[in-house]
C-alpha cells in the first residue's frame, strides 16, 4: 500500500493522472494485486491470510475461526502494519513522511465523525460478506482470494475520496503512527472501531441466520416430527 501510493504520487505518473479518482484506481488494482498474492501464497493458505482484524473478528463471531487464535492474529496483523509502514521508510526515504505522511488516510472534510463510522462500518461488513458468502459453499471456496482482494479494491475506489476507503485497522494504524499527525490521532478511533462494529454485526447476523431454529407447521403431524429431527442431526 504505502509503496503504490508513493509511486502514484510521483510527479509523472501524478501529471499523468491528475484525477483524484484515476489515482485511487491505479493504487487499487495494486493494492488488490498485491493482496490476491499474498492469499494464494502457501503462507497465506497455510494462515488463512486475513490481513485484516476485521475480518478475523467476524469470522470468529460467526464461530468459523477458533477464538483463542484471535488475539494472535490481532497482535500479528497491526504488527505487520506497522513494521511494513517502517520498512517502506527505510527503502523509499524521507519523502513518505514528508510529502505522503506514510499513506495514512484522513476524510474528507465534508465528512463527519458520524458517517465516517457509518461508512468504515457498512464497508467493512460487505467486503466480509463477500467473504461469507463464499464460503457458504465448497466450491466457492476457491475465488475468495480473488473476491476479497477485488472487493477491498472497489471499496477503495468508491470511498477513497470520502474516507480514504481504509476498512481495516491495521491499514491505518501503522500509517497512523508513523505520521503522527494530530489529525490521524483524533480519528484513528474511528478507523479502528467502525471496521470491527460493521464485521461484528455482519458476523451476528450470519450466525444467527445460520443457527435460527426451524418450526415446521403444525398441521403436517408425523411429517414435521421427521423434519425436526433432520434438523437436529
Amino acid at each position: 500500500m504505502v509503496t503504490a501510493v508513493r509511486w502514484m504520487s510521483a510527479l509523472p505518473l501524478s501529471r499523468a493522472l491528475p484525477q483524484p479518482y484515476l489515482q485511487l484506481a491505479v493504487v487499487a488494482v495494486v493494492v488488490g494485486a498485491a493482496l490476491a498474492g499474498a492469499l494464494s501464497s502457501p503462507w497465506g493458505r497455510y494462515s488463512g491470510g486475513h490481513l485484516n482484524p476485521a475480518v478475523t473478528f467476524g469470522l470468529w463471531l460467526t464461530g468459523a475461526f477458533p477464538g483463542r487464535r484471535v488475539p494472535a492474529y490481532f497482535a500479528a496483523q497491526l504488527t505487520g502494519s506497522v513494521a511494513g509502514t517502517g520498512l517502506a521508510r527505510l527503502v523509499w526515504g524521507p519523502v513518505l513522511g514528508d510529502r505522503m505522511a506514510y499513506a495514512a488516510v484522513e476524510p474528507a472534510p465534508s465528512c463527519s465523525s458520524a458517517m465516517l463510522f457509518s461508512v468504515e462500518a457498512v464497508s467493512t461488513g460487505a467486503v466480509l460478506s463477500v467473504t461469507l458468502l463464499l464460503m457458504s459453499r465448497r466450491a466457492w471456496t476457491r475465488w475468495i482470494p480473488l473476491a476479497r482482494p477485488a472487493a477491498t479494491a472497489v471499496v477503495m475506489i468508491a470511498l477513497g475520496t470520502l474516507t480514504g476507503g481504509s476498512a481495516n485497522p491495521a491499514r491505518q494504524f501503522g500509517p497512523a503512527l508513523w505520521a503522527h499527525r494530530p489529525g490521524d490521532w483524533s480519528h484513528l478511533w474511528l478507523y479502528l472501531v467502525a471496521p470491527l462494529a460493521g464485521a461484528a454485526l455482519t458476523g451476528g447476523v450470519a450466525r444467527y441466520q445460520a443457527f435460527r431454529p426451524v418450526h415446521p407447521p403444525k398441521s403436517d403431524g408425523g411429517q414435521s416430527r421427521e423434519r425436526r429431527s433432520e434438523t437436529g442431526r
